[in-house]
């Protein structure tokens, strides 16, 4: 596996001045370790992430399997080995009131989810004060805790902070993880702007 998914703790950062989604994560050290490009006029999602801004080597797609789907499907493939990793599912109407997907394992079993903090948080989001209440989300497998994506508060950028620390046994794939960050800060982001 490529060694920018070692890491228990990310920095994601989206470009503030960008046609398309272009992310960065960084490392606890501060160093770029994963660049992300959406593909521009595409019908469907194709969201590449590289190991630099060079974009020599793709290290993760991230790939809509439909145009339009109100439940929308985004399979995860590590194109080093041409592998699926997994697939990460929102679910759409239940997220119209809390944000919430499905994580599925490379055989399309619900292994776990992804799910704002609390509706009631997640409806002031919506209705009030959009990006002044930063979103949190929870990502578990079975019942068990195993990530924390968290949007820093910031009026003129988008950042969330990735934590996998609780995840010490490496039970979710990190690249999965990766994934639903990056759907997060391209898909859920642009309800806030």
């Amino acid at each position: 596996m490529n060694p920018a998914f070692e890491f228990d703790r990310y920095l994601l950062k989206r470009q503030v001045f960008a046609l398309t989604g272009k992310l960065r994560f960084f490392n606890p050290q501060e160093q770029m370790v994963l660049y992300v490009e959406q593909k521009m006029f595409r019908l469907r999602e194709d969201i590449r992430i590289y190991n630099d801004e060079s974009k020599n080597q793709e290290v993760l797609l991230v790939k809509a399997r439909s145009i339009i789907d109100f439940n929308a499907a985004y399979d995860v493939i590590d194109p080093a080995y041409n592998q699926k990793v997994g697939t990460l599912r929102r679910k759409g109407w239940r997220s119209m009131m809390r944000d919430e997907w499905e994580v599925l394992d490379v055989n399309d079993n619900v292994i776990g989810m992804l799910f704002e903090d609390s509706v009631g948080q997640a409806m002031l989001r919506r209705l009030l004060l959009g990006s002044l209440l930063p979103q949190n989300y929870d990502m578990t497998l079975g019942e068990t805790r195993v990530a924390d994506l968290r949007q820093r508060f910031n009026l003129f950028a988008y950042q969330m902070d990735l934590d996998f620390s609780m995840d010490p046994a490496r039970r979710l794939d990190r690249r999965l993880g990766i994934a639903a960050a990056t759907l997060l800060a391209i898909i859920e982001g642009k309800q806030q702007g």
